[in-house]
């Protein structure tokens, strides 16, 4: 149940705020996201995805992996039904390998661009600084890149998280919290973006960060920069709250 009674998905747990008022209306409606997200996979050109993080809640069942650890945004945490796991680099180039091969099944003519979020994680269920548990899943999470790119000569990388966290760029596109990107800094990547995959150039943001002078940036009212608002499932985690409701999203 969600956290104003309403029944929750646990695959979409923050689809519907209130939740769905029946499993029926639960499984139409991710029926519908599932025929879209089908249609998407069937008619795009290139697939663009950013990988965040390697922790997350599984079902001991089945090995469903889930976007929140149960309990955050509806149901219980239940240590006979749910385990903490972080995944490997073997786990996460196997993951990726075999999403890559339905695409193309669907899709021969799919192109995928891959990119680590620069973003560290807000919390860490180790027993450990969620600075090392941040350093673990972005390596694990780089080198699985990696690795599929110099497979497969239709996947590509994008260095979204080297430009941001590079030493050229010291701490000049993170907010004051050190965690959230700066407007400019993603507008800052998105120009790279758009320059090398699109051919697009724009005018030198005067906002942008020092190292973003030497290459074109888009301009500030773009809808590229309300890219900077958008908060993933994993900021509802609480890094206060009492375990285990601090174990990250998968």
């Amino acid at each position: 149940m969600g956290l104003d009674g309403g029944l929750i998905d646990p695959f979409r747990p923050t689809i519907e705020p209130s939740g769905f008022s029946s499993v029926e209306a639960l499984h139409l409606d991710r029926e519908t996201h599932f025929a879209a997200v089908r249609d998407m996979f069937e008619n795009l050109d290139v697939f663009v995805f950013a990988l965040g993080l390697t922790e997350c809640w599984r079902a001991k069942s089945d090995g469903a992996v889930f976007p929140l650890a149960p309990g955050v945004a509806g149901g219980r945490m239940d240590a006979a039904a749910y385990e903490f796991h972080n995944l490997t680099f073997s786990e996460v180039s196997a993951d990726l390998a075999e999403f890559w091969k339905g695409l193309r099944e669907i899709n021969p003519s799919a192109r995928m661009i891959l990119t680590v979020s620069p973003v560290p994680l807000i919390a860490t269920y180790e027993q450990q600084s969620a600075l090392v548990s941040t350093t673990y899943s972005k390596a694990v999470l780089r080198s699985a890149v990696e690795h599929i790119t110099r497979t497969q000569p239709q996947v590509a990388h994008f260095p979204s998280y080297e430009v941001i966290t590079g030493n050229h760029a010291g701490n000049a596109c993170f907010e004051d919290d050190l965690r959230t990107v700066r407007a400019e800094g993603v507008a800052h990547v998105m120009s790279l973006f758009l320059r090398h995959y699109a051919g697009q150039d724009g005018p030198v943001s005067a906002k942008a960060p020092p190292q973003a002078r030497e290459t074109r940036a888009i301009p500030d009212d773009d809808k590229f920069l309300r890219l900077a608002s958008i908060v993933c499932d994993e900021a509802r985690l609480d890094p206060d709250a009492p375990l285990p409701h601090r174990g990250t999203s998968g």
